[in-house]
């Protein structure tokens, strides 16, 4: 474990936070008067430095602001690697970690590590990534929050996991075991040229929802599932896959000798469609 965490993770660990995420989620879904909402976003993207030149607006404005944090963005604001073997960045964020998967665990953070199994929900599931890599990226506030397939593929399965609702910044993940495999995730896993794949959207403080970008059967919702589509649903490289309503991080899991992930440097910031490495022929 770490050196002593800061105060304010302590007393975050104190807190409801999953009623205080609740609350944050309902607060961002309010319709507010244009007189209040539109100063909160313009002092939100100001004090985040959002570039709202690439958003698409609608016609008189964002109705919510979880509206403006799920914005889309302008046409070819991201264009994909357009490579054939080349796998990209789901999302805009920043790459904190990188590596292979070493008797089923990840390295979280210097000192931390966690399973395969406990990311996933499913013992079957973590057998297929086995000896591959994996990819961890953080979304900060300012960045675009919608989720796209980093490879071409159908889903074969998602499972939702319900978790903790612990932040997952540098104000947690260095200090939290296990912080990855025990906040709320969905995994949605895929069957690809680049064999398995696995992107975990993992829920934080604040995320009151992640959603996918098609339909999962309504009675799951609220709780642990697994889910296997009745039918075929195939993405293309760059497609949208989901969005988090209040953000978070992505990890992408990789089959053994897969895929070969390009040499990063940690904390390196990527976008939505560059190039993370190439499928292995």
């Amino acid at each position: 474990m770490n050196s002593r965490p800061p105060v304010a993770l302590l007393v975050l660990r104190l807190l409801p936070l999953r009623l205080v995420s609740r609350l944050a989620g309902w607060l961002a879904d309010r319709r507010l008067p244009p007189s209040i909402l539109k100063p909160l976003i313009n002092w939100y993207a100001n004090h985040y430095d959002v570039d709202m030149d690439e958003a698409v607006e609608p016609p008189g404005g964002f109705g919510t602001f979880n509206e403006f944090f799920v914005r889309p963005l302008k046409e070819g604001a991201r264009p994909v690697d357009p490579s054939p073997d080349a796998v990209v960045s789901p999302v805009d964020g920043r790459l904190v970690m990188t590596g292979t998967i070493e008797d089923g665990r990840l390295i979280q953070a210097k000192g931390l590590d966690y399973s395969t199994v406990d990311l996933l929900g499913s013992r079957e599931a973590a057998a297929l990534f086995a000896g591959g890599g994996y990819a961890t990226l953080y979304l900060s506030p300012r960045d675009y929050h919608r989720i796209h397939a980093p490879v071409a593929g159908r889903v074969a399965s998602v499972r939702r996991r319900r978790g903790r609702l612990l932040p997952v910044n540098d104000l947690s993940v260095p200090f939290v075991k296990d912080l990855f495999a025990t906040n709320e995730r969905v995994i949605v896993s895929m069957e690809t040229e680049a064999g398995p794949v696995a992107v975990v959207m993992v829920g934080a403080t604040n995320v009151g929802r992640i959603s996918l970008a098609f339909e999962v059967a309504p009675a799951q919702r609220r709780t642990d599932w697994d889910w296997t589509p009745e039918r075929d649903i195939r993405l293309a490289k760059g497609e949208e896959l989901g969005r988090f309503e209040l953000g978070s991080t992505v990890i992408l899991l990789f089959g053994q000798e897969r895929v070969a992930l390009d040499p990063f440097a940690v904390g390196a910031s990527v976008q939505m469609g560059s190039r993370l490495g190439q499928i292995v022929p």
